[in-house]
């Protein structure tokens, strides 16, 4: 099911309407070394971990030489567990979080990639910069030493009604071409999860982020 799913979702994300090939990231939350490892050996080039215990935990299994991204809440105190073994923080959602990844990558001698989380339905439930604030954070993250701003990232309501996500997912491509207008750096919009990637593709995103369309519904321990 799972090399069916990769080979499938490879041929259909393809590129969205601006031209820009759709990075598909494979969120692994839960799944086991072996199952992530049949993905990577479908196609998958790209994994996203949402806790930093599974990334280390599983870190020496997996295969392939994927590209590791870190897609979920990421505590100021587990930064130094990561550093040098990301590709892409995409949800650098506060400040506090911006400044450690700093301090620890210049500390390290790396430079640390990452995307700037937009809450972009006000929701009180999930973290990310206000919408309005996008800019001003943009110009903060990037002044700070050994990180390098690539883009931004954001997860769209919980809701089926397209008049609700469409404008939302709209917003925050206008977001991203502006900062992309003044830094050549940004080149990553990632929105969309198994729920909502189709809509997010047509509006711009260039990176979705999927779990359960890869590996079916997720199993809790």
């Amino acid at each position: 099911m799972i090399e069916e799913n990769v080979k499938k979702l490879l041929e259909e994300v393809g590129e969205n309407p601006f031209g820009e090939k759709v990075t598909l990231v494979a969120a692994v939350k839960t799944q086991t070394v072996e199952d992530i490892n049949r993905a990577i050996a479908a196609g998958i080039t790209d994994i996203g971990d949402n806790h930093v215990q599974e990334f280390r935990d599983k870190y020496d299994g997996i295969t392939g030489d994927p590209r590791r991204h870190f897609i979920g809440h990421l505590q100021t105190n587990k930064v130094k567990y990561l550093i040098g073994r990301t590709y892409l923080y995409q949800s650098v959602d506060r400040m506090e979080l911006a400044e450690e990844l700093s301090k620890r990558s210049e500390r390290a001698g790396v430079t640390s990639d990452c995307l700037i989380q937009i809450n972009i339905g006000n929701e009180e439930t999930k973290g990310g910069f206000e919408y309005d604030d996008g800019p001003e954070a943009y110009k903060k993250i990037s002044a700070l030493p050994a990180l390098k701003v690539k883009g931004l990232m954001a997860m769209l309501p919980f809701t089926d009604d397209e008049g609700v996500l469409r404008p939302l997912a709209k917003k925050m491509r206008k977001l991203y071409d502006e900062l992309r207008e003044i830094d050549g750096n940004i080149q990553h919009l990632s929105m969309g999860m198994s729920g909502d990637w189709r809509l997010c593709v047509e509006c711009g995103s260039n990176m979705v982020r999927l779990g359960t369309s890869i590996f079916g519904p997720r199993r809790y321990n």
